[in-house]
Parts: C-alpha cells; structure tokens; sequence
C-alpha cells in the first residue's frame, strides 16, 4: 500500500460522512452498542493495490492456554503507622482459592473465605487482634488479563478500653477500632461478575467486527463484512467477490493485529470502514474508524534493457585523457549558510546588571533625599516653641472689698495704685484713674462712718 495525499474531494466526502453520522447516529466518542470511538484515520490507495487498514489491541490478545486461574488474584498489604510507614505484604489468594500468608507469625490467625472469587466477599479476617496489628490495610484486586486494578482501603486502630470500640468513616476509608485480643473482618466486596464469574465461555464473548459504510450511507445502516471470534470460529458477509479480497490475519487474538487486508482494491471500495472491538468479559468496547479513498493508479514506466557495450566499441560520449579529471571543469555551488549572530553572553549580563545597579543607586539617593526634609523640618520645628516665647509680667491690682475697707487700708492702696501709675503711665493710665476715683468713693467719710454703725453691736 502506497499513502498518498488524499484530494480535496475526498476529504470533503470524508467530513460529510462525518456530519451525517453526527445528524442521523449517536454521537462519536459515547459508548453505545457499537463502542467508544478511540481513533480515526484517513487512507488514500491507488487503483488496483493493496490497502491494510490497521487495528491493533493488546488488551484483546488471548494466549488460549487454558489456564486462567492464575490472571486473577488479591493482595492484602499493610502500611503500618510507626516512625518508617514501611509496607508490608500480608496474603495473596488466587481464584483456585490458595493462599500465601508471609509472615509465620499470622499462620493460623489471619485469612480469606476459600468462597471469594465466587461470592465476591474478599474480607480479611484476623483472630486475636494484637497492638503491632494497627495501620492501613489495603485490599488490591488484580486482573492481569483484562488490565484492571481496583483497591479499597481500611484504616484499624487497637485499643484497650471496650468502650472507645467503634467504626466510622473519615471521608476517604473507613476506620475500625477494636478491642486488644478481640477478632476483626476488614470488609472487601466487590460483586462485579469480572470477579466473580469463570473464564469457561471467553472465548465466545470476545469478538471483532468490520463494517464497511458506503458514501452516503448511515451508520446503522452499514454493511458487515467480517465476523471473528477467540475461538476461531469466522464469518464472511456479502458477495463472495467481495469476501475473497477482505481477510483478517488468522494469528489476530495470539498478537492483537486485527487489520483488515483489501487486495485490488477499486472504485466501489471506497467508503468509511469500522473495526469493531468487543470484550464483553472484560466490558471492552472500541471502534476505530477508517476513510477509504481509492486514487487512479499510478503509471507504470516501461523500462529499457541495459545494453552492454563492447569496449573496443566507439561510442559517442566525450573520452578523457588518462590524467584528466572529468570533474575539473565543473562549477562548485557554495552551500546556502544562514549567519545567525549571537550577542555575547558576558557583556549582555553586565550590562542588565549596569541598568539594575543604576535603578537601586537611584532609588537610595531618593530615600536619602527624604530623610534630610524630614530632619530638617523636625528641626525647625523644635527652634520654634511657643510655650519657650518670653511674654512681660502683667501688671497686678488688689482689690479690696468695701465692706471691709477702712480707712487705713484705703490710705495704703492708694499710694500702691498711684505707684504702679507711675511705672506704667501710657499702658493703664485710663484704667488707674477709674479704679482710683472708686476707691476714693468707697474710702469717703461717710462710706466708713456707714460701715463703723454696722460693726456695733445691736442690743435688742
């Protein structure tokens, strides 16, 4: 088979196939009763040649040996909570329903229902419970031949107190504490048939099919060409000219090569081609899809005898003298060279560390800036103090109450007014000679003649 470009019309055949399986079938890609779409090619073969449009599945290879006890099995391991979390393989059992205790010390005191591989109870059971017993079991189903792998985990903690016993779930595992010499079912249970059912009819339940979807054709209305089961059991579909020239290799469930071989192939077999991959056993389910485009063959060139000459012969090529190079006179083309400069490393760094180091210098002259205003106006401010400004004394006047003046006390203030006028003439002189015209009125005769009659005693 020769891949080719594949012409324009083609490809628009291709993606209106495409659209119409989106219109008219389920949509690519979902599991459905022919499978998950996992991979689309598209193929161009010239008229005439053999295509093989390739599918390939390991997870569909089976060996037929007869033997498939030992493709299913399940390890109890034990990640104990000390200082090292070291883990530690507990049992293995196989679905003939032998088991391997590793250590002697749990002979006898640790096992698994000889019934799991057909009731799916895969609980581990450890009888006299002890403190080294604590940590996180995990309960790891293997299925080597169908690749699958499932784990569920359990978390047991000892104690000595029967009522701390309990079992609760901590959002990811459940956690079972037990009494110290009590008895524990760690819980294990998956009842998928995978698990739980022989392997005495796989090779009925796996199966391969390949349709062939003319243009313009949907795809519940394709047509099936071959039918192949692990047994080996075939089946062919439509004309017999047609099921001469589509074979599948009959090695294709011992190697996973489920190809389909086109031999001479011509204009009718152009279409959108599906390989079908079952494993009901397994719950595979694959389809791989193939655009089929058939180009005019390619022009066979006739080819001409090489004729032998005789060397004595004359021929009508140039002769060269025995010392001449026939390469002499030829031109030598110089190479295409691409000049790719480079700058150099050392000078490129020291100048992005010039520019870094001139940023930080910058940006310190400014914080220096700063700090000299701000001390500066912190010190002008201390300079000026207005609790620190010297004001002049006021000047002080008694004042003397007239209920007691006497005329000895008006005597004495007097000349204290008159000589506090004196020194402050042009600052209180209107409010001296006020406060001087009062007192001379609550000095006058008659104002302490009043106040004598008031201090005598009134007898009554």
């Amino acid at each position: 088979m020769k891949n080719l470009a594949v012409p324009l019309s083609a490809r628009a055949l291709f993606l209106a196939q495409l659209l119409a399986s989106f219109l008219f079938s389920p949509a690519l890609g979902q599991s459905d009763g022919s499978g998950v779409v996992v991979a689309m090619y598209n193929i161009s073969a010239p008229q005439g040649s053999q295509a093989i449009l390739q599918c390939h599945s390991q997870r569909m290879v089976w060996t037929q040996d007869r033997i498939k006890d030992r493709q299913r099995v399940v390890h109890w391991d034990l990640l104990r909570s000390g200082p090292n979390h070291a883990m530690e393989r507990v049992l293995d059992m196989f679905s003939t329903g032998d088991q391997r205790i590793y250590n002697g010390y749990n002979q006898g005191r640790v096992n698994m229902p000889r019934t799991a591989f057909k009731d799916g109870n895969f609980s581990l059971v450890i009888k006299d419970v002890a403190m080294s017993d604590k940590g996180i079991y995990s309960c790891n189903l293997h299925h080597h031949y169908c690749h699958l792998y499932e784990s569920i985990k359990v978390q047991l903690n000892v104690t000595k107190s029967a009522r701390k016993e309990r079992r609760f779930w901590d959002g990811q595992k459940a956690v079972y504490v037990v009494l110290l010499g009590s008895t524990v079912v760690l819980p294990c249970v998956n009842r998928r048939p995978i698990w739980t059912e022989g392997n005495s009819q796989e090779d009925q339940q796996q199966v391969v099919h390949w349709d062939r979807q003319p243009p313009g054709v949907r795809h519940d209305r394709a047509d099936r060409l071959i039918d192949l089961y692990a047994s080996g059991e075939r089946r062919h579909y439509g004309p017999l000219f047609v099921q001469q020239k589509m074979n599948i290799s009959a090695t294709a469930f011992s190697q996973g090569d489920f190809s389909l071989i086109i031999s001479d192939i011509q204009l009718l077999d152009q279409g959108l081609y599906s390989c079908h991959l079952h494993h009901h056993y397994c719950g595979l389910h694959e389809r791989r899809i193939f655009q089929l485009s058939v180009t005019p063959p390619v022009p066979q060139i006739p080819q001409i005898p090489q004729i032998t000459q005789n060397p004595q012969e004359p021929t009508d090529e140039p002769q060269y003298l025995p010392n001449e190079d026939p390469n002499t006179n030829m031109v030598e083309v110089p190479p295409h060279v691409i000049n790719v400069i480079l700058p150099e490393q050392r000078s490129h760094f020291l100048q992005q560390l010039g520019y870094i180091l001139a940023t930080l210098l910058l940006l310190a002259l400014i914080v220096l800036a700063i700090v000299l205003l701000t001390r500066h106006r912190k010190r002008q401010g201390q300079d000026f103090d207005p609790r620190k400004v010297e004001s002049p004394p006021l000047p002080t006047v008694t004042y003397v109450g007239h209920t007691s003046c006497v005329k000895k006390e008006c005597e004495r203030s007097i000349p204290e007014v008159k000589s506090s006028n004196q020194e402050e003439t042009k600052l209180d002189y209107k409010n001296n000679l006020l406060k001087e015209a009062e007192m001379t009125k609550l000095c006058s005769p008659k104002a302490i003649d009043l106040d004598r009659e008031m201090e005598k005693p009134s007898w009554k």
